[in-house]
């Protein structure tokens, strides 16, 4: 039997009772607003993801999970890959607001730039576990879907560009060298997540990897 994830102004079992909640309404007695309702799905589906995986994630068991009609699931994502393309967009907007606050707080110096950049993007990989590996595979069996996440991808390369071109002064980065870096982080984070290497070296490889493209400049 389905489990329900969610459940807006109804009286549940506690988390102890289910294994899959662990998701609690903010005002359980009040209508949410869009938003609100909005974040109650967003973090329903994380959990579906986690707990039963990509392919378990329809509209239907979305609605379901969270406790609402789906009317009100189909308003918000309209189809599925709509719902995985906002859970792909939550994550990006979660690790760029992240890494913002870190390179803000750093030093000035390129070792300082590279530590962030290469921290940021393995830590937040490996904090979403499982989920984001199969968000991932789902958006690249759909060139629609595919087509967002190489936005959010060159959002990130931008990002890392405006970052690191005062290091380079006489001459930008290329873009090569900057989708290179992408790639390698992505394998890093996986090679983590499959248990081949360890965060550390992942974390060092890449640092690494960041500093050398700029010296190469």
């Amino acid at each position: 039997m389905a489990t329900r994830l969610y459940s807006a102004g109804a009286s549940g079992g506690s988390p102890a009772d289910n294994p899959l909640s662990g998701v609690s309404d903010p005002s359980p007695r009040r209508r949410l607003t869009r938003e609100q309702r909005l974040a109650q799905l967003m973090e329903v589906s994380w959990q579906l993801v986690r707990h039963e995986g990509t392919d378990a994630l329809t509209l239907g068991r979305l609605a379901e999970a969270a406790g609402v009609t789906k009317p009100v699931v189909y308003d918000h994502f309209g189809t599925r890959h709509g719902l995985l393309a906002a859970l792909y967009r939550n994550f990006d907007k979660r690790q760029a607001l992240i890494l913002d606050a870190a390179l803000a707080a750093s030093e000035p110096d390129l070792e300082s730039k590279a530590h962030v950049i290469a921290a940021n993007y393995i830590g937040c990989v490996l904090a979403e576990g499982r989920e984001l590996p199969d968000v991932l595979a789902a958006l690249s069996a759909s060139p629609e879907l595919a087509a967002i996440k190489k936005e959010c991808q060159q959002s990130y390369i931008a990002k890392c560009l405006k970052v690191l071109s005062p290091f380079t002064p006489t001459k930008p980065l290329s873009k090569a060298a900057l989708w290179a870096m992408l790639g390698a982080a992505d394998a890093l984070s996986n090679a983590v997540f499959t248990g081949d290497i360890s965060e550390a070296d992942a974390y060092s490889e890449l640092r690494g990897l960041i500093i050398a493209m700029v010296g190469r400049a």
